[in-house]
């Protein structure tokens, strides 16, 4: 794969908007499906996306301690104790000490959880298949094909600026 441009040239980035840019569009498009899931999610289930992507992840792969929940779901520890404490509050979620001893704690659904998460995954599922839907199926594999080349440039933007950060810090 081709290592991505460091930096546009003067006269190209006055030219430039933020509304240009891929990563600004992608986010806003993100953002936008997000908050219809976020009020249908809340409506059908009385569940944030917080809410929803916590129980999604421990429906997975239950038991799960804290930090392990919030790096999976892309939220710091603080807004993910927030959310488990808010679902377990509402019966949703058990907090339980860990086998293998000390202070930590391993996190799974209730029964009650389960049942709102099987309602969850089927809404979002529609949700997914209107999106889908909304593509034939050639812009579909394009899209997929393209997100997957726009994530491996994002990880290799993350290697290089973190070289080059430590290499700042010498």
């Amino acid at each position: 794969m081709a290592k991505p441009a460091r930096r546009a040239s003067a006269a190209s980035a006055s030219q430039l908007s933020i509304r240009d840019l891929i990563s600004y569009r992608l986010s806003r498009t993100a953002s936008l499906m997000s908050r219809g899931a976020a009020l249908r999610y809340r409506r059908e289930f009385d569940v944030s996306l917080g809410e929803w992507r916590a129980l999604a992840l421990l429906a997975t792969g239950a038991p799960q301690s804290l930090i392990h929940l919030s790096r999976a779901a892309g939220l710091d520890k603080a807004q993910m104790s927030r959310v488990v404490t808010s679902l377990i509050d509402r019966h949703l979620v058990l907090r339980e000490m860990s086998p293998s001893g000390g202070r930590a704690v391993e996190l799974s659904l209730t029964k009650e959880g389960r049942r709102v998460y099987v309602g969850l995954i089927a809404s979002a599922g529609e949700r997914d298949r209107a999106f889908r839907a909304a593509l034939g199926p050639a812009e579909l594999a394009v899209l997929n094909g393209a997100l997957d080349k726009l994530a491996d440039a994002a990880r290799l933007f993350i290697k290089d600026e973190s070289a080059l950060t430590l290499a700042d810090e010498d």
